[in-house]
């Protein structure tokens, strides 16, 4: 109930539409502070639109989206994961639509199966915020596999998100099943569950846990990790060389809408070089070629340890995976989800 509450404040937030001005309901993953510069500048763009978002963790907004299919609330999709918009193109939510210029984009962030109905605007990936100083107090080496983390010496000392409330969790477990095959990964995740303090509700409290030495280790995604290291935090940031899960947040229509023509030029302004210039502000990976600049601490490698990704896989699996996960380790839970 209290997240039923927080998303409908979150809602409710906004002031009332403007004069000549139609609002969009916008849900959203989006960081926080992404916020008010990406609303400045569809409102710029798109003048006739009011952006009222509701923010919420990838794993929150899914089972809303999915728990409000006979009666959609969103306009549109901005800044979700495309695993999840996959879930709701199978159950026929999205809107078919090409949105205009999306042959400029990297190819992996269209689309690749009819119908299209959602265009990626960034990828992020799994990482491990690796606090040095506490590492050394406690003596610990810095990880470079995935399978460092089971060292004795982290007992207790690794936060990670919890699957089903955080996309970063969810594409971090995912992406151990795919490499590792699903008897090993699970087999990995037992052992790993004795070093965890905490499984916390969002991708970004892990590394900002490591990053204020309240761990040593916080599985996270990787621009988290590059604002914590820039501002000043003593992490590392550690991009597995057995390679890491990743996903891309998108941008999709809502089907059966009554802004339907409005809402498709808030996604053609989304695939824009402008809008990618601006994602690139916060991710170092961005649909747009040429556009992302990422800072100097950024993991040259990052990309490049990107495994190959099934997101329809992770699409298609996810209810059977997250029963699973839960069945498994929701003990140890920092809170219910």
């Amino acid at each position: 109930m209290r997240r039923v509450l927080l998303l409908a404040a979150l809602a409710l937030a906004g002031p009332a539409a403007a004069a000549g001005r139609t609002r969009l309901t916008v849900y959203t993953a989006l960081e926080p502070e992404q916020l008010d510069p990406i609303r400045s500048a569809i409102e710029a763009a798109v003048p006739e639109a009011e952006i009222a978002w509701l923010r919420a963790s990838t794993g929150v907004l899914t089972e809303r989206i999915v728990a409000e299919a006979g009666a959609p609330r969103a306009d549109l999709l901005l800044g979700v994961a495309a695993t999840s918009l996959l879930q709701f193109e199978a159950a026929g939510l999205l809107e078919t639509y090409r949105p205009a210029g999306v042959e400029a984009l990297r190819p992996f962030f269209r689309d690749g199966v009819p119908p299209y109905t959602w265009t990626g605007m960034d990828a992020y990936l799994g990482v491990v915020c690796f606090n040095t100083e506490g590492a050394a107090r406690h003596r610990i080496s810095r990880p470079s596999f995935w399978r460092d983390l089971l060292n004795p010496a982290l007992k207790g000392q690794v936060v990670m998100p919890h699957p089903a409330s955080s996309g970063t969790g969810y594409m971090i477990v995912a992406g151990w099943l795919q490499t590792m095959g699903e008897d090993a990964a699970w087999a990995y995740m037992d052992a790993l569950h004795e070093n965890v303090a905490a499984y916390v509700p969002g991708g970004s409290e892990p590394c900002r846990e490591a990053a204020a030495g309240r761990t040593v280790a916080g599985l996270s995604f990787d621009m988290r990790a590059a604002a914590e290291k820039a501002a000043g935090a003593p992490i590392d940031i550690v991009v597995p060389v057995d390679g890491t899960g990743w996903d891309q947040e998108a941008v999709a229509v809502v089907a059966g809408r009554p802004h339907l023509a409005l809402a498709k030029r808030v996604a053609d302004w989304a695939v824009s070089r402008e809008a990618n210039a601006l994602y690139a502000r916060s991710f170092a990976i961005v649909a747009y070629p040429g556009v992302s600049d990422p800072a100097p601490i950024y993991p040259a490698h990052a990309e490049a340890r990107m495994i190959r990704n099934d997101l329809a896989w992770m699409a298609r699996n996810r209810p059977r995976i997250l029963a699973e996960w839960r069945r498994r380790y929701d003990g140890r839970a920092a809170a219910t989800p």
